[in-house]
């Protein structure tokens, strides 16, 4: 029998749905731990601004889809605790990112007006209310994986806990971000280049998928989980390669943010390195390279995981 076709349209507004209530409710709604102290007006706008109603949310679909490869098997008891534990990981890998583009659209870092097909939060609200934002949602990140009343493995929510603040700090995305900045104008080699992206986009993406892998109840064989973290770090170049590539072939209105703007700012991007044809050929070795991976991971869902890597490679915004 020919097994059937994923349908990650369907798949995908299941589960956004999901993670878009989730964050409606948990973003500066009324404070998570205390509703009888929420946040004041303004840097609750800020927060909601930064987050709700835009995004890709890419990141959440990668946890989301690394729980469910490794849910079979386990013990029913123990489903609901980890796949609320997954739904808060989605949650938090999201507040990252857009923490993380605030304060990356800011003046003191790449100038940018335009973010989500809107004005960047800055523009909207100032620079000091920009700055908090970001800083807010930072700290909400990791109270959403550590709720009082979690029925997941206190090992599991530590685990996401460091996770996720490897992959945002100086050893991923922070790092990647302080290298590219200090990149402008040079002449990096190719090595040099991916290191870059490796940390500042990479990082967050492979992370994605290794806090997913880790809600599971039931120890995951080392080959699995060196799979999957292979699967992680050549999409997350993948993804990167592409956002260079849709910065000079793509218009702005496409985006959803301002194009061009690395070559207006002199950043070196795999296609000023490599030219365009070879970093659309790199694009489609770095999916092949996901692939494998998972044919490697021996776990026996990985449907979403592959549709996600065909959709970030071959995507047009």
């Amino acid at each position: 029998m020919t097994p059937a076709v994923f349908d990650l349209p369907r798949w995908s507004a299941t589960e956004l749905a999901r993670v878009e209530q989730a964050l409606s409710d948990w973003v500066a709604a009324g404070g998570v731990v205390d509703a009888e102290h929420p946040a004041p007006a303004a840097l609750r706008e800020g927060m909601r601004y930064a987050v709700l109603d835009g995004g890709k949310r890419l990141r959440p679909l990668l946890v989301l889809a690394a729980r469910e490869a490794v849910a079979a098997g386990e013990p029913a008891a123990a489903t609901v605790g980890l796949n609320d534990a997954a739904l808060r990981a989605a949650c938090a890998v999201e507040l990252i990112h857009a923490y993380s583009l605030v304060h990356d659209d800011m003046p003191c870092m790449d100038n940018d007006i335009l973010r989500r097909g809107k004005p960047t939060v800055h523009v909207q609200f100032g620079e000091a209310q920009a700055l908090l934002a970001g800083d807010a949602l930072q700290a909400l990140a990791f109270e959403l994986l550590t709720p009082a009343d979690s029925e997941a493995p206190a090992s599991v929510q530590a685990t996401l806990c460091r996770l996720l603040a490897q992959a945002a700090g100086y050893q991923g995305m922070a790092g990647g971000q302080a290298i590219d900045l200090a990149s402008i104008g040079l002449a990096l080699t190719e090595d040099e280049l991916r290191c870059m992206h490796r940390l500042k986009t990479g990082a967050l993406l492979q992370g994605s998928v290794m806090m997913g892998a880790v809600c599971t109840a039931r120890v995951l064989p080392q080959a699995t989980h060196t799979a999957l973290q292979t699967y992680g770090a050549a999409l997350g170049l993948a993804f990167q390669v592409v956002d260079d590539i849709l910065d000079v072939t793509a218009d702005s209105a496409t985006l959803g943010k301002t194009a061009g703007k690395d070559a207006a700012q002199d950043k070196p991007t795999y296609v000023s390195l490599l030219g365009l044809d070879r970093s659309l050929a790199y694009a489609q070795e770095l999916l092949a390279q996901a692939l494998h991976a998972l044919d490697a991971s021996d776990l026996p869902n990985t449907q979403a995981l592959r549709a996600l890597a065909d959709m970030v490679v071959n995507r047009s915004s």
